[in-house]
């Protein structure tokens, strides 16, 4: 057990935060802590780090455990660059790579006894260099910056110069070289695209230590977790299994609770109604009877209903009258800003029914086309028609649509005129605005809160096409549970970008993966299409869409590979394999060698056989160089 969280109570101002918290981290477990917002999820993690106090219970962190935190934001202000920043992680391997190099150096002019004493120096050097990772740690070092989403043209970049994201991933990726004993994360996953949260999921899921994760990424810790502590009205529960396990056991506990509930309810009653009837007699044997069943029913021990934290949204999208069937069409589709190309001629069709998510890197012009289609940004080239009766619904992930300077009741207040006080209040109410939240600023708002009243306007506008840019952002589980719902069940069109891979796997009937300036089409939910994507089958990524006559729909206008691409890509991709073979070969081959050398620096057979030590140490050290290219080299090419 590397931490224990025993009875751990924490209120603010009067206020109860925390109730009782109780739980425990064993090595190499992986926990996740959810909540709704403000359930005091961050507020535990900075009690376990000793950055608040609790008012009572206790923290027990395993004696010489190293603890890596990650807090949401992180500061970090300094002038050096990207790389050397990272380099700080492994300053005391990079010190012994000093040390060795110092003394091979003195060795090329030191003779006798003190080449001797040199050359034992340096093979205890580099013993424990080997014991450090020194011989990988520059190409670990490299694989995490890129893993994280950092070019090798930023690595020279100053951190001083970086957004508030970007020095999160710093600061990221800084810690995780650390490889402590304990990593603690809140919410890492805000500042990463899909590729990077893929890259870290696969790197925790491996890692030898115990990881303790606050995030709202629901996919993320489905492939992480392995138990969740979740915290409900101040108190905690713990439920092994990753997040989808713990949503199916929280919910036949919550049906449980509910139906031993609703028994004693009706037994209460049961045992009321017969107390009365035998009042109503008025003889003295039957209120003696009454009399002793009101005896047992107040020493039942009353269950509280069970009941769900005020912090659900009632969310409806209904569209006033229905489109045609064809809701989009755009064809051979550019768009540039300066010299920077983000998509050429692309194409893709929309029809009634549909949920279609576009998905792909930060910068690629996911948001650009929903603005295009919007009016809202014009393009280089193409044409975007719209169906018979489309109506546009649009949520705007910066929330532009809203107007800082006004209070939240005037937002709707002014948008729909008609609307009486009590009706938006009711409306508001739905969205968690009560009293006088509901005068609050724009401007003065969380981006969760934001968020809400994007929704709200969004489904009072009875659109029957929406598009979305990052619906999720900001929300709570719970919300996005409620908006996954409420997307499902629209009778409309929907058309949305998110990097929120469970939203997409449980809304999308098709994804449009936005990659190398064009769209590929992948018929199905997130699995599917990362299924398809990774088993390179590439003649299934552009199967015809099924129109709601179960006819294959016109998609000569769609972005698809050739049939002539596909042999040029498959062509590159048995290249690549090639490549990888032989330098893997290689890396084997020299590695093998290294240990036969290491054994004759250390056979005592040896020792007074200085030019043959010096021999072995200079080829050693040849065969490190060369690793070292080789790693990165096969670094390279497993990720192009």
């Amino acid at each position: 057990m590397i931490l224990q969280c025993n009875h751990i109570n924490k209120s603010f101002d009067g206020n109860t935060i925390l109730d009782d918290i109780s739980f425990h981290i064993n090595e190499q477990e992986k926990t996740a802590i959810v909540g709704i917002n403000g359930s005091g999820k961050s507020t535990l993690l900075k009690i376990l780090m000793g950055e608040y106090e609790a008012d009572s219970g206790e923290i027990i962190i395993q004696k010489d455990a190293v603890i890596g935190y990650l807090a949401q934001n992180q500061d970090i202000d300094s002038a050096k660059s990207i790389l050397e920043e990272m380099q700080d992680a492994k300053k005391d391997v990079i010190a012994l790579e000093q040390e060795l190099n110092d003394t091979t150096e003195l060795m090329n002019h030191a003779e006798g006894a003190e080449l001797e004493k040199l050359i034992q120096k340096a093979d205890n050097l580099r013993h424990r260099f080997e014991l450090a990772g020194g011989y990988t740690y520059h190409s670990e070092l490299i694989g995490v910056l890129k893993g994280l989403g950092f070019t090798e043209e930023e690595f020279s970049k100053p951190v001083s110069a970086l957004s508030g994201g970007e020095r999160t991933r710093v600061a990221l990726g800084k810690m995780l070289l650390t490889s402590p004993d304990l990593i603690i994360l809140d919410e890492p996953t805000n500042h990463l695209d899909m590729k990077a949260i893929h890259w870290l999921e696969n790197y925790l899921s491996g890692y030898r230590g115990a990881v303790i994760i606050v995030a709202h990424d629901r996919y993320f810790l489905d492939k992480i977790v392995t138990k969740v502590v979740e915290i409900r009205q101040h108190k905690a529960t713990v439920y092994q299994g990753n997040y989808s396990q713990f949503s199916e056991k929280k919910q036949a506990m919550l049906d449980t609770q509910m139906k031993q509930y609703m028994n004693q309810q009706a037994e209460i009653k049961h045992q009321e109604a017969v107390i009365a009837k035998l009042k109503s007699f008025n003889r003295e044997k039957s209120i003696k009877r009454a009399e002793s069943r009101e005896k047992q029913l107040d020493k039942i021990e009353r269950l509280e209903k069970p009941v769900e934290e005020n912090t659900r949204m009632n969310l409806l999208f209904s569209p006033r009258i229905q489109s045609g069937n064809d809701v989009l069409s755009i064809e051979h589709l550019s768009k540039s800003f300066d010299t920077e190309t983000l998509f050429t001629d692309i194409s893709f069709d929309l029809k009634r029914g549909e949920r279609v998510a576009i998905i792909g890197d930060n910068g690629s012009g996911k948001t650009t086309i929903l603005k295009i289609i919007n009016n809202l940004v014009d393009a280089d080239g193409g044409t975007v028609r719209l169906g018979t009766n489309v109506d546009i619904g649009y949520y705007d992930q910066a929330h532009q649509v809203l107007h800082g300077e006004k209070t939240i009741f005037e937002e709707l207040q002014d948008d729909y005129p008609t609307m009486t006080n009590t009706e938006i209040r009711n409306i508001l109410a739905a969205f968690l605005f009560t009293e006088d939240d509901v005068f609050k600023q724009i401007s003065k708002l969380s981006g969760g809160e934001r968020g809400r009243v994007s929704l709200a306007k969004l489904m009072l506008s009875d659109a029957n096409f929406l598009i979305l840019d990052e619906p999720t952002n900001h929300l709570d589980i719970d919300s996005k549970e409620i908006l996954e719902r409420a997307v499902n069940h629209f009778e409309g069109t929907v058309l949305y970008v998110s990097h929120d891979r469970y939203f997409i796997n449980r809304t999308a009937t098709r994804i449009l993966d936005l990659t190398q300036k064009q769209l590929v089409n992948y018929i199905g939910n997130y699995d599917y299409y990362l299924e398809k994507k990774e088993a390179n089958e590439l003649a299934q990524l552009t199967a015809p869409v099924i129109d709601t006559a179960g006819q294959p729909a016109d998609t000569a206008s769609d972005s698809k590979l050739t049939w002539q691409q596909q042999k040029e890509e498959q062509a590159r991709l048995r290249k690549k394999q090639n490549a990888l073979n032989k330098v893997e070969k290689e890396i084997a081959e020299l590695e093998e060698k290294n240990e036969s050398l290491g054994e004759q620096l250390s056979d005592p057979k040896n020792g007074t056989d200085i030019a043959l030590l010096q021999k072995l140490a200079s080829e050693k050290e040849a065969n490190d160089e060369r690793l070292l290219v080789l790693m990165e080299e096969w670094e390279n090419l497993a990720e192009n």
